[in-house]
């Protein structure tokens, strides 16, 4: 291992922040040998923190970590979601990446990814969710007067991508959460079990059944259940907003019920108190989301020997109060990203 130079460091720091090239007063510095010098590291990064280049590490980092290049994979049905098209798509996509810059540029509270009170919409998304007196293209900041909207778990690109064509899925939203927000990946399913449709089909019989009737008799099956116990009332928590995000009260001819119990006993009663249960266990989600920008900013997965100092960024982050400069100065600081490894040579002799 050696610590790499200042002008390899800039350039790996504008690339974290920026996903561009250094500029050239960071270049100015590394060039003096400067960059490490007591307190300029830091100015730096609040520097480019506050730049408008700083986007990348929404339009990047929080696109890839939130996964909403799928938001581009969904084409619900069409009968039955008339109102959605890529415009719509797009401006879903759009609103959580201005969600994200604002968190950053305003060094808010990480956690605040799911309590924020406020977005972004243009007329086309207001309209989606209902808000009054937006108009025109433009996006703007308006606040939500809806707790149920607040956060990641109310915007229409997180519930859309989680679904598919013609119905929501609980199973899919259940496993983002699990996956993204907690970072702990539920197991693969085991082989040979029946999909959601062939277990209900013998259940149906003349009725329609909700998706949380469909969940309930697949979970009869106790190769099934071992895994949905978990992942399902997550996902449930959101069943109030359909395929496309849009709040609804009813799902077909049965009144929505999006009640359930996470893992640990808490009782859950919709977004609202799936975002409750997820801020008691904030350390995890803090953790989940620390390992995830160091991934971003290391360009390589996080490794168990990383994990004492992914810890020691989310406590030393927590004494300031858990605003997003810490988590991204404890990246930059790192040993990790201010080291580089060279690999030792290895030959093969020819036998003769």
């Amino acid at each position: 291992n050696y610590r790499i130079g200042d002008l390899d460091l800039a350039s790996r720091l504008s690339f974290f922040l920026w996903g561009a090239g250094p500029d050239e007063e960071l270049l100015s510095l590394a060039t003096a040998g400067r960059l490490r010098a007591p307190g300029v590291l830091e100015q730096q990064v609040q520097r480019m923190l506050r730049d408008r280049r700083a986007q990348a590490l929404s339009t990047r980092f929080a696109s890839q970590w939130l996964r909403l290049q799928d938001l581009m994979k969904l084409n619900p049905d069409a009968l039955l979601y008339p109102q959605y098209d890529q415009t719509l798509a797009q401006g879903l996509k759009r609103e959580t990446e201005l969600l994200f810059d604002a968190i950053v540029r305003e060094d808010r509270p990480v956690p605040e990814l799911l309590t924020a009170d406020f977005t972004f919409v243009n007329e086309r998304v207001a309209k989606h969710y209902g808000l009054p007196n937006v108009t025109g293209p433009e996006f703007r900041r308006v606040a939500l007067p809806d707790a149920n909207r607040r956060g990641l778990l109310g915007q229409g690109s997180i519930l859309a991508l989680t679904s598919v064509a013609d119905r929501t899925s609980p199973v899919q939203r259940g496993k983002w959460v699990m996956e993204v927000l907690l970072g702990s990946p539920p197991p693969a399913p085991p082989p040979n079990v029946p999909s959601l449709d062939e277990s209900v089909s013998a259940a149906q019989g003349a009725k329609v059944l909700s998706t949380r009737e469909r969940m309930e008799e697949h979970r009869k099956n106790p190769t099934c259940n071992s895994c949905h116990r978990v992942i399902d009332p997550l996902g449930l928590a959101l069943e109030n907003f359909d395929v496309t995000g849009a709040w609804r009260i009813r799902d077909g001819d049965t009144a929505v019920d999006s009640n359930g119990d996470l893992y640990d006993g808490t009782r859950m009663q919709g977004p609202q108190g799936l975002r409750t249960a997820l801020l008691r266990h904030k350390d995890v989600f803090l953790l989940s989301f620390t390992e995830s920008l160091m991934t971003y900013g290391l360009g390589r997965r996080v490794e168990h020997y990383d994990m004492p100092t992914v810890r020691r960024i989310v406590q030393d982050a927590g004494r300031a109060g858990d605003r997003m400069s810490q988590f991204i100065l404890g990246v930059v600081k790192s040993p990790a990203f201010q080291m580089g490894r060279l690999e030792a040579e290895t030959t093969t002799e020819v036998a003769r």
